[in-house]
């Protein structure tokens, strides 16, 4: 039997809504299930209570982008620049760079 991943991480969230790990899984299972406006905010509260070395950045300029808010996820992509230089990886900030070139 597989696991519904967005009920069984938002039962955690519901549980505990302070716990950044159960944000982010919530908002990468809502990601992935490609319902990008109900991520976003999960996304924006797990990079309000965690330090991200950017990657949760990436996802969420990617989830602002298929709504259509093309500078919230410029703004998304410039922040996960940062928090990736912060930790060391260049090379998931080039790969912002590039994202943040083809946004258009």
């Amino acid at each position: 039997m597989a696991i519904d991943r967005i009920a069984w991480f938002s039962d955690l969230v519901a549980e505990n809504p302070d716990e950044p790990r159960a944000r982010y899984g919530l908002a990468v299972a809502l990601r992935q299930a490609e319902r990008w406006d109900d991520a976003v905010p999960q996304y924006r509260a797990y990079l309000d209570m965690a330090t991200d070395e950017g990657a949760a950045y990436g996802h969420l300029a990617e989830c602002l982008a298929a709504t259509g808010d093309v500078d919230g996820a410029a703004d998304a992509y410039l922040a996960g620049i940062d928090a990736a230089l912060a930790h060391g990886h260049t090379g998931l900030a080039d790969d912002f760079r590039e994202a943040l070139e083809g946004l258009g």
